[in-house]
């Protein structure tokens, strides 16, 4: 799609979003029906086409972290969205009475989704399922660096939806630019902080509010009292998976100071027992472009020449597009694996001495999208969920607090503002319209004007 043909499609989104009724209960679980089958019956083409974007991913990941959580969530959406849509009735203050108050819950209109290209499929679906639970039009922007996966969404979007209800709009990073500047209902954009300011600002100029679901850095806190071998394996799951390229990924751990070199070595068996070899495994996702391995090697190496020790193993070789489950010991904070977003198949380890050391360190920095917190007592879970403030939390974990669709997910502060899934995602996507019924008798008017004795007793005892 050129710039130039992106205000035409909005327009005719745009035209029936105000020319049509809000869809009823059926027809939004039919358009959600409508998606599932779409997403059952291409499920192996998005995996070929995703591995071929990456130059390497095991359809078996896609199909776990991607066509797992966006069938769940459609399931959960047209079980759920009756119950969603219906009227809530509010208080009335005395006042004000007799009279009935209550909230509908209406389509926004159309709704922007500009989507990223770690999971692609999952981040441009999912919230395409809340949009339509909450009887929104959507126009969607998948990654200029999955184009297969873009191409081929495109087409079968335009096989199973019409143009006026879902559509998506392909091209570089200009056409990305100019989505943004659409003006949306509302804008849902997954992808990096530098970006997001970006699309905010631009979505600012049409007033369209947006949601944000960013990044940043995800630590996981290792305490005293859990087992420091299935800590490692959990974070080692978390981080190798999809090699580190997830937004939710544990970005850094921190452990007890004695407990450093065990855990980093017990994180490296994990690694190899999932991935035994790297060059040449299927299982075990490529880095998506030349840039981004680069600048993961050029940590690895700063770290290395700072003088801090790495753990790996097998190497890529002949494998160039791969990089290996990376450990690192303490690194300097100063460094490019501490003051960025890592994204990558690297794990830093930082020792601490006392609990409250690491909470500490945690909470100094820039609010993440996720943390994971490891005890099995309830008082030192609670410490560190009051002590470190997160977008979402798994606790004895990580990742699972995205697949939750009963759960909010989203950002705070630099890791994004907003929140979606399920029923979060269908208020997200709607318009909270307050209704006020006025019953048989107005009392409130019948006290004036002309103001006078009983509406001024009145006003008195009523601000009192």
């Amino acid at each position: 799609m050129t710039i130039e043909n992106l205000h035409p499609v909005f327009d005719v989104l745009h035209q029936a979003s105000r020319a049509q009724p809000a869809p009823d209960v059926e027809a939004r679980r039919e358009s959600l029906g409508r998606l599932a089958t779409l997403v059952k019956a291409n499920a192996d083409a998005f995996a070929q086409a995703i591995s071929a974007d990456f130059g390497g991913r095991s359809p078996d990941e896609t199909q776990m972290l991607e066509l797992v959580p966006v069938m769940n969530s459609i399931r959960h959406a047209r079980r759920h969205v009756g119950r969603w849509m219906r009227d809530e009735r509010r208080g009335v203050s005395l006042v004000f009475q007799p009279a009935h108050s209550w909230v509908r819950y209406e389509p926004l209109g159309v709704i922007g989704i500009i989507s990223p290209w770690n999971y692609p499929l999952l981040l441009s679906l999912s919230p395409l399922v809340d949009a339509l639970a909450a009887g929104n039009r959507a126009m969607l922007k998948p990654s200029e660096l999955t184009p297969r996966f873009s191409e081929l969404l495109a087409r079968v979007i335009a096989a199973h939806f019409p143009t006026e209800q879902v559509t998506v709009a392909t091209g570089g990073v200009d056409v990305a630019e100019a989505f943004a500047s659409l003006p949306f209902d509302h804008l849902v954009f997954t992808g990096s902080t530098a970006v997001g300011r970006k699309v905010m600002r631009a979505a600012a100029e049409n007033l369209t509010p947006v949601t944000l679901e960013l990044g940043g850095k995800s630590p996981a806190i290792v305490t005293p009292d859990y087992p420091i071998e299935k800590a490692a394996a959990s974070i080692s799951f978390g981080k190798f998976v999809n090699a580190g390229q997830t937004c939710i990924a544990p970005d850094y751990a921190l452990v007890p100071q004695e407990q450093v070199e065990g855990f980093a070595v017990a994180v490296m068996n994990a690694a190899r027992k999932a991935y035994p070899s790297i060059a040449g495994n299927d299982d075990y996702s490529a880095i998506i472009t030349p840039r981004h391995r680069e600048r993961l090697r050029a940590a690895i190496e700063e770290a290395r020449g700072a003088g801090a020790k790495v753990l790996t193993y097998g190497e890529a070789g002949n494998d160039p597009a791969k990089i290996s489950p990376t450990v690192v010991l303490n690194p300097s904070p100063d460094g490019l694996l501490m003051r960025e977003e890592i994204f990558g198949p690297v794990l830093p380890v930082i020792g601490y001495r006392a609990l409250s050391e690491g909470i500490a360190f945690a909470a100094a920095r820039a609010r993440p999208l996720a943390l994971y917190c490891f005890s099995n007592d309830r008082t030192t879970q609670n410490q560190v969920l009051n002590g470190v403030t997160s977008g979402g939390v798994t606790l004895n974990g990580t990742l699972m607090h995205i697949a939750q669709d009963g759960l909010p997910f989203g950002g705070i502060g630099p890791s994004g503002m907003g929140a979606y899934h399920g029923k979060d995602g269908f208020r997200r996507f709607s318009h909270a319209r307050g209704v006020h019924k006025i019953g048989a008798i107005n009392v409130f008017e019948r006290l004036g004007p002309p103001w006078g004795r009983l509406s001024r007793l009145v006003g008195r005892f009523l601000s009192r």
